[in-house]
């Protein structure tokens, strides 16, 4: 099972989103999301079940964060071209793309993935050290994967009139 594309499905993105996505703020306002989710976890301690209230509103930002900016005005950001490469990755499928990048994505996530193991630990031991540690290290993962991300939109850009159609 391709999990990016289960991800897609279940986040209901289609074009209207993915242009939506593509703000700079709808990127900069997800970042937060992992650390807080950590800290809404960890406030079981002092809330018990009442922390499930912030998990809930954290998984709901998560869905509606694509959908709450307008499409933005240029495209010519860091953050935009991330959103793209994402796209590309996705479809990847459909339209090849070089080898490297798809190396060094895997890589990556394998890479952002394996701070889960600390993070989850930390935050089942209440162990801050360990929680904070993973929490660092998959959201380190995660924006150098969308560096990697915008490196393949600019390559992939070159040869596909579809996704230099998205630049503006």
């Amino acid at each position: 099972m391709d999990y990016g594309r289960w991800l897609e499905k279940l986040m209901a993105m289609d074009e209207a989103t993915w242009t939506r996505h593509a703000s700079p703020w709808s990127v900069w306002t997800r970042v937060p999301v992992l650390p807080l989710l950590a800290f809404a976890v960890w406030s079981r301690q002092w809330l018990g079940w009442w922390c499930l209230v912030p998990i809930a509103m954290l998984a709901l930002w998560t869905y509606l964060n694509p959908r709450a900016f307008p499409p933005p005005a240029s495209t010519n950001t860091w953050a935009s071209k991330a959103t793209f490469g994402e796209r590309v990755w996705l479809n990847r499928k459909h339209v090849p793309i070089p080898d490297h990048h798809t190396r060094f994505a895997h890589g990556l996530s394998i890479l952002s993935g394996l701070g889960l193991a600390p993070m989850i630990y930390g935050l089942v031991t209440y162990e801050p050290f360990a929680a904070a540690l993973g929490v660092v290290w998959v959201v380190i993962g995660k924006l150098w994967f969308l560096d990697r991300m915008v490196w393949l939109y600019e390559e992939m850009r070159q040869s596909n009139p579809e996704y230099a159609s998205w630049l503006r």
